[in-house]
C-alpha cells in the first residue's frame, strides 16, 4: 500500500510556471512507475506525463511536450511536474498516480493508487 499527497497548485497568469510535487509514503517508492494526469470540469482523466522506475525515461502527452517536465527523486520519495508557458486550458486539477505493473507505459487503468489532486488554475 501506498499514499500519495500532492502539493504545488494555485492560481498563475498564463505564461507562468508552477512546480508540482507528489510524496509518497512507504520503502518502496522507486518501484513504482509514476505518472501525472488531470481532469478538467466536464472531462474525462487525462494522461500528463509518465516516468519510469529509475526515471531514466519520460514520455508526455503531445499536449504538454516542451512546457511539462516530469523528475523523480527516489531518496525523497518524490515526484515533481515542473510546468511552464502555462496556458488556460491547462486547468485542472492534478494527479500523481503509481504503477507497479513492469510494463513500458502503464495505460491509466493500471495505476494501482492515486493522489487526492491538487488544483491548477490558468487566468487568461
Amino acid at each position: 500500500q501506498v499514499q500519495l499527497v500532492e502539493s504545488g497548485g494555485g492560481l498563475v497568469q498564463a505564461g507562468g510556471s508552477l512546480r508540482l510535487s507528489c510524496a509518497a509514503s512507504g520503502r518502496t517508492f522507486n518501484n513504482y512507475h509514476m505518472g501525472w494526469f488531470r481532469q478538467a470540469p466536464g472531462k474525462e482523466r487525462e494522461f500528463v506525463a509518465g516516468i519510469n522506475w529509475t526515471g531514466g525515461r519520460t514520455y508526455y502527452a503531445d499536449s504538454v511536450k516542451g512546457r511539462f517536465t516530469i523528475s523523480r527523486d527516489n531518496a525523497k520519495n518524490t515526484v515533481y511536474l515542473q510546468m511552464n508557458s502555462l496556458k488556460p486550458e491547462d486547468t485542472a486539477v492534478y494527479y500523481c498516480a503509481a504503477s507497479t505493473k513492469r510494463v513500458e507505459v502503464p495505460t491509466i487503468y493500471e495505476y494501482d493508487y492515486w493522489g487526492q489532486g491538487t488544483q491548477v488554475t490558468v487566468s487568461s
